[in-house]
């Protein structure tokens, strides 16, 4: 019975942790995007070609002629490409539904662990981050067979792959895990007093987004390799081959910074709090409070826009890019 009840008061705290993200202020937030992108003469799904002629010659004049739905489980939050499929985190299910990119067909609906999140790609095998359960687990992408599930720190979020381990961020104690991908050993927990949120590697660095306005990048030893301040309680992380983007939650911002030594290179207004991030070789694209967003890496202007009910994970399969959809219980291929 205690068993329960802390699981339900954690499945609560998470729920609670994602209401901001929840549809809500699409009118108030329809604004903001359309000031945003310079465009605020016209309504959001007129924005799409954002004045790109090549995306006019080939007819992707808005989103609602590009966006296929799928459905998965339940309050899907983390979506991950394996190179052939598209992986996502059910939620409220402790779930991951594995989708054929080509075509969206369902593959299988795997168990993870409670509170299941962020997720990772090791070139073999999904990690799964179940935020409730204190552990990850390893999946054996080719079939979702569950090759194990190793104890990490409190409440992790999300996930990165350094080419050799696995590292999460633990929101419940302020630290992160690093786990050995061959056999799930734990080989580093690193103290981040500042609060890890969002992960990402860069081929030399692990990029960490903290609770505490910066962003921290570390040695694959965990040594301090810099902290560098940002936005208001940065959560989303990108790498475009050269520079580290950053959504900050309570300041409805983009950051962007250079790689190589940290140096804000801009700051770009976003409507609603950033959750989700990826980079498709061209753009930038956040997710935020009702909108999934397509920023310019030059200067980060948004180029286009499409209204959703609760984006939140994101990821680019090669051709198209992915987007979990809380609201709706689907995963859409745009």
């Amino acid at each position: 019975m205690k068993l329960r009840v802390v699981v339900y008061i954690s499945l609560l705290v998470v729920v609670v942790a994602l209401a901001g993200f929840i549809p809500g202020r699409a009118q108030e937030t329809a604004q903001q995007a359309q000031e945003a992108s310079g465009n605020s003469d016209q309504p959001p799904t007129q924005n799409w070609a954002g004045g790109n002629p090549l995306k006019i010659a080939l007819l992707k004049w808005y989103p609602a002629n590009q966006t296929t739905s799928f459905q998965v489980g339940k309050q899907p939050l983390g979506v991950a490409f394996d190179g052939g499929n598209i992986w996502a985190t059910n939620n409220y299910d402790g779930t991951v539904t594995k989708l054929r990119a080509n075509d969206g067909e369902k593959l299988g609906t795997f168990a993870a662990g409670p509170g299941a999140m962020g997720m990772a790609f090791d070139g073999a095998n999904i990690w799964v981050a179940n935020s409730v359960a204190n552990t990850v687990t390893k999946l054996r992408a080719s079939d979702g067979k569950n090759l194990g599930t190793f104890m990490v720190g409190s409440q992790p979020w999300f996930l990165a792959f350094d080419g050799t381990n696995i590292w999460t961020t633990n929101t419940g104690d302020g630290t992160i895990s690093k786990v050995h991908a061959s056999d799930g050993k734990l080989l580093l927990t690193i103290p981040d007093k500042l609060g890890p949120r969002g992960i990402a590697f860069d081929g030399t660095y692990v990029w960490v987004t903290e609770f505490k306005d910066t962003v921290t990048r570390f040695k694959l030893d965990g040594k301090n390799a810099g902290t560098f301040t940002v936005g208001a309680q940065p959560s989303a992380i990108a790498f475009d081959g050269a520079n580290i983007w950053v959504g900050n939650v309570n300041s409805g911002t983009v950051t962007k910074l250079r790689a190589s030594d940290g140096k804000t290179l801009g700051t770009f207004p976003v409507p609603g709090s950033p959750y989700g991030m990826a980079y498709d070789g061209d753009h930038i694209w956040v997710t935020t409070d009702s909108f999934i967003n397509e920023l310019q890496l030059s200067d980060g202007k948004i180029v286009a826009y499409l209204i959703a009910h609760g984006p939140t994970g994101i990821a680019f399969d090669g051709a198209n890019i992915w987007v979990a959809i809380y609201g709706d219980n689907t995963a859409s291929k745009l």
